[in-house]
Protein backbone atom coordinates (compact mmCIF):
# COMPACT_ATOMS: atom_id res chain seq x y z
CA UNK A 1 0.00 0.00 0.00
CA UNK A 2 2.72 2.63 0.92
CA UNK A 3 4.60 2.03 -2.31
CA UNK A 4 0.84 2.12 -4.93
CA UNK A 5 0.49 5.23 -2.39
CA UNK A 6 4.09 6.91 -3.26
CA UNK A 7 3.51 6.24 -7.36
CA UNK A 8 0.28 7.65 -7.02
CA UNK A 9 1.49 10.65 -5.01
CA UNK A 10 4.47 11.17 -6.99
CA UNK A 11 2.73 10.87 -10.62
CA UNK A 12 0.13 13.01 -9.21
CA UNK A 13 2.85 16.15 -8.17
CA UNK A 14 4.43 15.66 -11.27
CA UNK A 15 1.86 16.14 -14.09
CA UNK A 16 -0.01 18.67 -11.96
CA UNK A 17 3.34 20.82 -12.58
CA UNK A 18 4.18 19.25 -16.04
CA UNK A 19 1.14 19.82 -17.41
CA UNK A 20 0.65 23.45 -15.66
CA UNK A 21 3.61 24.05 -18.24
CA UNK A 22 2.43 21.69 -21.24
CA UNK A 23 -1.05 23.51 -20.90
CA UNK A 24 -0.03 27.15 -21.33
CA UNK A 25 2.53 26.47 -23.55
CA UNK A 26 -0.26 24.96 -26.46
CA UNK A 27 -2.72 28.21 -25.21
CA UNK A 28 0.37 30.09 -26.36
CA UNK A 29 0.93 28.65 -29.57
CA UNK A 30 4.05 27.02 -28.69
CA UNK A 31 5.28 23.63 -30.63
CA UNK A 32 5.82 21.01 -27.99
CA UNK A 33 7.82 18.10 -29.08
CA UNK A 34 7.49 15.79 -25.78
CA UNK A 35 5.58 15.41 -22.43
CA UNK A 36 7.46 12.96 -20.73
CA UNK A 37 6.19 11.43 -16.56
CA UNK A 38 9.14 10.30 -14.57
CA UNK A 39 12.57 9.42 -15.63
CA UNK A 40 15.22 7.00 -16.27
CA UNK A 41 14.46 4.24 -19.07
CA UNK A 42 11.39 4.01 -21.51
CA UNK A 43 8.38 2.54 -20.48
CA UNK A 44 6.43 3.16 -23.47
CA UNK A 45 5.37 6.45 -25.10
CA UNK A 46 2.53 7.33 -27.96
CA UNK A 47 2.28 10.11 -30.71
CA UNK A 48 -0.16 12.30 -30.34
CA UNK A 49 -1.00 14.81 -33.16
CA UNK A 50 1.81 16.96 -32.45
CA UNK A 51 3.00 15.48 -29.26
CA UNK A 52 4.88 12.24 -27.90
CA UNK A 53 4.19 11.60 -24.28
CA UNK A 54 6.22 9.35 -22.97
CA UNK A 55 5.78 7.21 -19.54
CA UNK A 56 9.30 6.23 -17.79
CA UNK A 57 10.70 3.61 -14.94
CA UNK A 58 11.09 6.54 -11.93
CA UNK A 59 8.57 8.39 -10.94
CA UNK A 60 10.83 11.44 -10.08
CA UNK A 61 10.47 13.82 -12.19
CA UNK A 62 9.19 14.57 -15.27
CA UNK A 63 9.64 17.36 -18.13
CA UNK A 64 8.05 19.46 -20.80
CA UNK A 65 10.13 19.70 -24.22
CA UNK A 66 9.50 22.57 -26.22
CA UNK A 67 10.79 23.87 -29.76
CA UNK A 68 13.26 26.54 -29.00
CA UNK A 69 13.20 26.02 -25.03
CA UNK A 70 17.09 25.41 -25.06
CA UNK A 71 18.14 25.90 -28.55
CA UNK A 72 17.95 29.15 -30.90
CA UNK A 73 15.24 28.87 -33.45
CA UNK A 74 13.48 31.02 -36.16
CA UNK A 75 10.14 29.15 -35.98
CA UNK A 76 7.32 31.66 -34.79
CA UNK A 77 5.60 28.68 -33.12
CA UNK A 78 9.42 27.96 -30.96
CA UNK A 79 9.45 29.46 -27.47
CA UNK A 80 11.79 31.59 -27.75
CA UNK A 81 10.27 33.50 -30.18
CA UNK A 82 7.59 33.86 -27.87
CA UNK A 83 6.60 37.43 -25.82
CA UNK A 84 8.55 37.61 -22.52
CA UNK A 85 5.01 37.93 -20.38
CA UNK A 86 4.00 34.34 -22.52
CA UNK A 87 7.93 32.17 -21.85
CA UNK A 88 6.70 33.94 -18.16
CA UNK A 89 3.26 32.53 -18.05
CA UNK A 90 4.45 28.94 -19.24
CA UNK A 91 7.19 28.77 -17.11
CA UNK A 92 5.26 29.54 -13.89
CA UNK A 93 2.72 27.93 -14.80
CA UNK A 94 3.76 24.78 -13.01
CA UNK A 95 4.19 26.13 -9.93
CA UNK A 96 0.72 27.69 -10.24
CA UNK A 97 -0.68 24.26 -10.79
CA UNK A 98 0.47 22.63 -8.17
CA UNK A 99 -0.81 25.58 -5.53
CA UNK A 100 -4.36 24.70 -7.65
CA UNK A 101 -3.80 21.13 -7.48
CA UNK A 102 -3.50 21.41 -3.54
CA UNK A 103 -6.60 24.10 -3.49
CA UNK A 104 -8.64 20.98 -5.14
CA UNK A 105 -7.35 17.99 -2.52
CA UNK A 106 -8.10 20.50 -0.13
CA UNK A 107 -11.86 21.43 -1.65
CA UNK A 108 -12.11 17.50 -1.57
CA UNK A 109 -10.71 17.09 1.75
CA UNK A 110 -13.24 19.24 3.11
CA UNK A 111 -16.48 17.77 1.09
CA UNK A 112 -15.40 14.34 2.76
CA UNK A 113 -15.03 15.34 6.92
CA UNK A 114 -17.86 18.72 6.54
CA UNK A 115 -16.42 21.95 7.80
CA UNK A 116 -17.01 23.55 11.23
CA UNK A 117 -19.17 26.63 10.91
CA UNK A 118 -17.25 30.16 12.30
CA UNK A 119 -20.36 31.10 14.15
CA UNK A 120 -20.51 30.97 17.65
CA UNK A 121 -23.62 28.57 17.48
CA UNK A 122 -22.92 26.07 20.50
CA UNK A 123 -22.93 22.10 20.07
CA UNK A 124 -22.16 21.07 23.55
CA UNK A 125 -20.81 17.62 24.06
CA UNK A 126 -22.25 14.54 26.24
CA UNK A 127 -21.19 14.49 29.69
CA UNK A 128 -19.20 17.82 29.46
CA UNK A 129 -19.10 20.98 31.29
CA UNK A 130 -21.02 22.75 28.72
CA UNK A 131 -24.03 20.71 28.69
CA UNK A 132 -23.91 20.06 32.44
CA UNK A 133 -24.82 23.32 33.27
CA UNK A 134 -27.67 23.71 30.71
CA UNK A 135 -26.22 24.40 27.18
CA UNK A 136 -27.91 23.01 24.75
CA UNK A 137 -27.97 22.60 20.77
CA UNK A 138 -28.20 25.94 18.87
CA UNK A 139 -28.01 28.23 22.18
CA UNK A 140 -25.68 31.20 20.27
CA UNK A 141 -22.61 32.58 23.29
CA UNK A 142 -22.84 35.79 24.05
CA UNK A 143 -20.54 36.80 26.38
CA UNK A 144 -18.09 34.51 27.93
CA UNK A 145 -16.18 36.04 31.30
CA UNK A 146 -17.33 39.61 30.68
CA UNK A 147 -15.78 39.45 26.89
CA UNK A 148 -18.06 39.52 23.93
CA UNK A 149 -18.63 36.62 22.03
CA UNK A 150 -18.41 37.62 18.09
CA UNK A 151 -17.15 34.22 16.27
CA UNK A 152 -16.00 31.31 17.36
CA UNK A 153 -12.34 31.96 17.98
CA UNK A 154 -13.39 34.18 20.94
CA UNK A 155 -14.88 31.24 22.75
CA UNK A 156 -11.55 29.47 22.94
CA UNK A 157 -9.40 32.54 23.69
CA UNK A 158 -11.88 33.71 26.18
CA UNK A 159 -12.22 30.25 27.98
CA UNK A 160 -8.05 30.26 27.96
CA UNK A 161 -7.14 33.46 29.50
CA UNK A 162 -4.41 33.48 32.10
CA UNK A 163 -6.36 34.83 34.40
CA UNK A 164 -9.29 32.81 33.93
CA UNK A 165 -7.15 29.92 33.86
CA UNK A 166 -9.12 26.84 35.45
CA UNK A 167 -11.83 29.15 37.15
CA UNK A 168 -15.73 28.90 36.75
CA UNK A 169 -16.56 30.12 33.06
CA UNK A 170 -19.33 32.53 33.16
CA UNK A 171 -21.05 32.38 29.93
CA UNK A 172 -24.19 34.05 28.56
CA UNK A 173 -26.22 32.21 25.58
CA UNK A 174 -28.71 33.59 23.75
CA UNK A 175 -31.80 31.06 23.18
CA UNK A 176 -35.08 31.78 21.90
CA UNK A 177 -34.38 35.41 21.84
CA UNK A 178 -33.91 35.11 25.58
CA UNK A 179 -30.05 35.46 27.45
CA UNK A 180 -29.64 32.97 29.83
CA UNK A 181 -26.72 33.64 32.21
CA UNK A 182 -24.86 29.76 33.31
CA UNK A 183 -21.52 28.63 35.45
CA UNK A 184 -19.51 26.43 33.97
CA UNK A 185 -16.01 24.61 35.53
CA UNK A 186 -13.94 24.06 32.36
CA UNK A 187 -11.26 21.05 32.46
CA UNK A 188 -8.11 20.83 31.14
CA UNK A 189 -7.16 18.82 28.53
CA UNK A 190 -3.56 17.06 28.22
CA UNK A 191 -3.49 16.36 24.31
CA UNK A 192 -4.51 20.29 23.38
CA UNK A 193 -2.72 21.91 26.72
CA UNK A 194 -6.33 24.18 26.94
CA UNK A 195 -8.97 24.49 29.18
CA UNK A 196 -12.66 23.50 27.53
CA UNK A 197 -15.81 23.61 28.44
CA UNK A 198 -16.87 21.04 25.99
CA UNK A 199 -18.27 22.61 22.96
CA UNK A 200 -18.13 22.10 19.37
CA UNK A 201 -19.18 24.14 16.66
CA UNK A 202 -21.96 22.36 14.42
CA UNK A 203 -20.80 21.03 11.58
CA UNK A 204 -21.54 21.94 7.52
CA UNK A 205 -21.77 18.73 5.54
CA UNK A 206 -20.56 18.89 1.76
CA UNK A 207 -21.09 22.57 1.65
CA UNK A 208 -18.93 23.19 -1.74
CA UNK A 209 -18.47 27.03 -1.84
CA UNK A 210 -17.64 26.68 2.04
CA UNK A 211 -15.18 23.54 1.31
CA UNK A 212 -13.63 25.78 -2.32
CA UNK A 213 -13.21 29.00 0.39
CA UNK A 214 -11.23 26.96 2.86
CA UNK A 215 -9.27 25.19 0.40
CA UNK A 216 -7.95 28.70 -0.47
CA UNK A 217 -7.33 29.67 3.11
CA UNK A 218 -5.83 25.94 3.85
CA UNK A 219 -3.63 26.52 0.94
CA UNK A 220 -2.55 30.03 1.97
CA UNK A 221 -2.13 29.10 5.41
CA UNK A 222 0.55 26.18 4.41
CA UNK A 223 2.27 28.51 1.98
CA UNK A 224 2.76 31.15 4.66
CA UNK A 225 4.09 28.63 6.90
CA UNK A 226 6.37 26.62 4.38
CA UNK A 227 7.97 30.32 3.60
CA UNK A 228 8.05 31.46 7.12
CA UNK A 229 10.05 27.91 7.56
CA UNK A 230 12.43 28.21 4.95
CA UNK A 231 13.32 31.51 5.89
CA UNK A 232 14.28 30.55 9.63
CA UNK A 233 16.05 27.53 7.92
CA UNK A 234 18.05 30.01 6.06
CA UNK A 235 18.75 32.39 8.90
CA UNK A 236 19.77 29.52 11.25
CA UNK A 237 16.89 30.67 13.54
CA UNK A 238 15.60 26.65 13.51
CA UNK A 239 17.65 23.57 11.93
CA UNK A 240 17.42 22.60 8.91
CA UNK A 241 14.96 19.63 8.06
CA UNK A 242 14.22 18.45 5.04
CA UNK A 243 13.61 15.01 3.31
CA UNK A 244 13.97 13.54 -0.22
CA UNK A 245 12.23 10.90 -2.14
CA UNK A 246 13.01 8.34 0.66
CA UNK A 247 12.16 10.32 3.62
CA UNK A 248 9.05 10.97 1.73
CA UNK A 249 8.00 7.78 0.76
CA UNK A 250 8.63 7.05 4.76
CA UNK A 251 6.08 9.75 5.73
CA UNK A 252 3.42 8.68 2.98
CA UNK A 253 3.51 5.12 5.08
CA UNK A 254 2.64 6.24 7.95
CA UNK A 255 -0.10 8.71 6.68
CA UNK A 256 -1.12 5.73 5.13
CA UNK A 257 -1.73 4.26 7.78
CA UNK A 258 -4.53 6.86 9.26
CA UNK A 259 -6.54 6.43 5.87
CA UNK A 260 -7.46 7.93 2.79
CA UNK A 261 -7.74 11.83 4.35
CA UNK A 262 -4.60 11.97 6.00
CA UNK A 263 -2.89 10.73 2.59
CA UNK A 264 -4.57 13.93 0.48
CA UNK A 265 -3.83 15.94 3.08
CA UNK A 266 -0.37 14.84 2.91
CA UNK A 267 -0.45 15.02 -1.25
CA UNK A 268 -2.08 18.78 -0.44
CA UNK A 269 1.54 19.38 1.69
CA UNK A 270 3.46 17.87 -0.97
CA UNK A 271 2.03 20.32 -3.97
CA UNK A 272 2.65 23.30 -2.09
CA UNK A 273 5.93 22.42 -1.10
CA UNK A 274 7.19 22.04 -4.74
CA UNK A 275 5.34 24.61 -5.87
CA UNK A 276 7.14 27.24 -3.69
CA UNK A 277 10.76 25.02 -3.96
CA UNK A 278 10.02 25.52 -7.89
CA UNK A 279 9.43 30.04 -7.35
CA UNK A 280 12.56 29.77 -5.54
CA UNK A 281 15.57 31.72 -7.48
CA UNK A 282 17.77 28.71 -7.80
CA UNK A 283 19.29 27.56 -11.29
CA UNK A 284 17.56 25.03 -12.79
CA UNK A 285 14.65 25.85 -11.11
CA UNK A 286 11.66 28.16 -12.82
CA UNK A 287 12.30 30.44 -10.77
CA UNK A 288 15.70 31.38 -11.10
CA UNK A 289 13.96 30.88 -15.16
CA UNK A 290 11.55 33.66 -13.97
CA UNK A 291 14.31 35.96 -13.17
CA UNK A 292 17.00 35.27 -16.42
CA UNK A 293 13.13 36.10 -18.44
CA UNK A 294 12.80 39.31 -16.22
CA UNK A 295 16.38 40.48 -16.92
CA UNK A 296 15.78 39.91 -20.30
CA UNK A 297 12.44 42.19 -20.37
CA UNK A 298 14.76 44.76 -18.45
CA UNK A 299 17.27 45.36 -21.21
CA UNK A 300 15.50 44.47 -23.99
CA UNK A 301 17.68 41.89 -25.40
CA UNK A 302 17.95 38.11 -24.31
CA UNK A 303 20.92 37.12 -22.25
CA UNK A 304 23.90 34.50 -24.16
CA UNK A 305 21.52 31.54 -24.30
CA UNK A 306 24.98 29.41 -23.55
CA UNK A 307 26.15 30.89 -20.32
CA UNK A 308 22.27 30.63 -18.94
CA UNK A 309 22.45 26.95 -19.75
CA UNK A 310 25.18 26.42 -18.00
CA UNK A 311 23.66 28.58 -15.31
CA UNK A 312 21.27 25.61 -14.82
CA UNK A 313 23.45 22.95 -15.75
CA UNK A 314 25.91 23.76 -12.93
CA UNK A 315 22.43 24.36 -10.31
CA UNK A 316 20.93 21.34 -11.77
CA UNK A 317 24.20 19.29 -10.81
CA UNK A 318 24.03 21.25 -6.89
CA UNK A 319 20.82 19.81 -6.82
CA UNK A 320 21.66 16.28 -7.42
CA UNK A 321 24.07 16.05 -5.01
CA UNK A 322 22.10 17.19 -2.32
CA UNK A 323 19.54 15.15 -2.97
CA UNK A 324 22.20 12.19 -2.88
CA UNK A 325 22.98 13.47 0.78
CA UNK A 326 19.53 13.96 1.62
CA UNK A 327 18.82 10.36 0.31
CA UNK A 328 21.44 9.16 2.13
CA UNK A 329 20.29 11.01 5.85
CA UNK A 330 16.98 9.76 5.18
CA UNK A 331 18.32 5.81 4.86
CA UNK A 332 20.63 6.97 7.87
CA UNK A 333 17.00 8.16 9.94
CA UNK A 334 15.49 4.87 8.98
CA UNK A 335 18.26 2.21 9.87
CA UNK A 336 18.87 4.07 13.37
Amino acid sequence: MTAVAAILIFCLLIISHEFGHFIVAKICGVYVYDFSLGMGPKLFSWKGKETQYTLRLLPIGGWVKMMGEDENSDDPRSFIQKKISQRIAIIAAGPIMNFLTAILLFVIIFMMIGTYSTENIAEPMDGKPAQLAGMQDGDRIVEINGYKVDQWSDIITAINKTDADGKVVNAVVERDGKQIAMAIQPTYDQQSGNWQIGVMPPVVRQNFFVAVKNGIVQTYVFTKLIIVSLVQMATGKIAADVAGPVGIVNIIGQATSYGIQSLLLLTAMLCVNLGIINLLPLPALDGCRIVFLAVEGIRGKPINREREGLVHFIGLMVLFGLMIIITYKDILRLIT
